[in-house]
């Protein structure tokens, strides 16, 4: 392996740590945020306006932050700001009312969108060493094994607590564990970077070419498909606002549901990833990578149907599925972004998708979260009618990315 490819590597690997520790911190909080929220008095519309409004100011924002990264160059300025931020997650404890608990959520997913299109960026141009679909899943494995272990925080310290519905005070002290790894992370950060300050340099090395500096027809109605799909998929907060209240899961079983998930979705990532770039090898054509899309809608059509019945086996079902899904959003989804633009555009790149998946997110989130107050039938049929209109887009997509 030549030293490019081992500066690659250990990059990957760095920020897969990164990743790890982070999603400790607030996957572990993600994981507990919608039960937390009614246990501060909230209801199921609120906490999925609160789901959706925060996933939204953390994506749209994304359209700014990646197209200053661009202009600036200063992607790591930005890493290091975004993860910064995540100081809001075990602040959470000092919420004593849901509304000073949304201020502290909104925050930690606005630190997302300041690094996200710059972190990306970086990792993007150490994966062409290696194969944008392969790298990308190598750091959502470690990204993951956070993933599980966040939530696991949580279930082993209320099963600590002993029976019983857990209340303020318990949920409160899972959040001031979150000190411990994000420590970790903003560590693992100065490490990645002393380690590569330019990664730029591992992408020209490989890639002599350069794209066209816009954005294609090919990105577009991928954007497009990202919204449509993503529309359709449901959020955790609301899932588990679902097993608490109709008591399917216990306040432990939620968060292990959660890692569970986090799980699946790890092997998924390097499932999905590997085939990923097995497409674009057969077809001599980055593009064809973008064929594996089609398990994004057609897996979530079965998610909403599964996870708000009132059976635990189909609840499992769900959170398995969900995690499939994920793996396919967080690996396939994030390389696209990388084979379809320019590196000038990069960051512009994953902040346009990243605004439309957030966009998504928001409306999908706040829209089933009122719907679910009144029919829960009515999100079922929502969300699968999303799923349906995604595939179509998908062909269209198809057709275009194989020319």
């Amino acid at each position: 392996m030549d030293n490019q490819k081992k500066a690659a590597f250990k990059l990957i690997l760095l920020f897969g740590l990164v990743s790890l520790f982070g999603d400790m911190v607030y996957e572990g909080a993600r994981s507990v945020n919608g039960p937390y929220l009614k246990t501060l008095g909230a209801n199921a519309a609120i906490v999925g306006l609160v789901a959706g409004l925060a996933e939204f100011l953390g994506y749209a924002v994304r359209l700014l932050s990646g197209y200053f990264a661009d202009k600036t160059k200063a992607y790591w300025f930005f890493t290091f700001l975004g993860y910064g931020l995540l100081v809001s997650v075990p602040l959470l404890a000092l919420a004593g009312v849901w509304q000073v608990a949304v201020i502290f959520i909104v925050i930690e997913r606005l630190g997302k969108a300041l690094r996200s299109p710059a972190k990306d960026t970086i990792l993007s141009q150490a994966t062409k060493q290696v194969g944008t679909g392969i790298g990308f899943a190598i750091a959502e494995v470690l990204d993951q094994i956070g993933a599980i272990i966040g939530p696991l925080i949580f279930t082993v310290l209320f099963m600590l607590l002993g029976k019983g519905q857990r209340g303020l005070g318990d949920y409160q002290q899972g959040y001031v564990l979150l000190w411990i790894p994000l420590a970790l992370v903003l560590l693992c950060i100065y490490f990645a970077h002393r380690a590569v300050p330019d990664p730029q340099v591992l992408e020209n090395t490989v890639t002599k070419n350069e794209k066209a500096d816009k954005l294609g027809k090919v990105f577009w109605i991928y954007t497009v498909f990202t919204f449509v799909t993503t529309l359709g998929f449901v959020n955790f907060a609301l899932a588990g606002f679902h097993f608490k209240t109709t008591h399917v899961l216990t306040d432990a079983q939620i968060p292990l549901f959660y890692a569970l998930a986090m799980g699946v979705d790890a092997v998924a990532a390097l499932v999905i990833g590997k085939t990923y770039d097995v497409f674009k090898i057969r077809h001599n054509n980055e593009k064809a990578g973008l064929i594996t899309l089609i398990a994004i809608p057609v897996l979530s059509l079965f998610i909403p149907v599964f996870i708000f019945s009132l059976n635990f086996s189909w609840c499992l079902a769900g959170a398995v599925i969900w995690g499939v899904v994920m793996g396919a959003h967080e690996t396939v989804m994030k390389s696209a972004i990388a084979d379809l633009t320019a590196l000038k555009k990069r960051g512009t790149g994953y902040g346009v998708f990243n605004a439309a998946y957030g966009l998504a997110i928001f409306i999908g989130s706040a829209f089933c979260g009122l719907l679910y107050e009144h029919s829960i039938l009515a999100v079922i049929i929502m969300s699968i009618a999303a799923e349906l209109v995604a595939i179509a887009v998908f062909f269209v997509l198809r057709q275009e990315a194989l020319k």
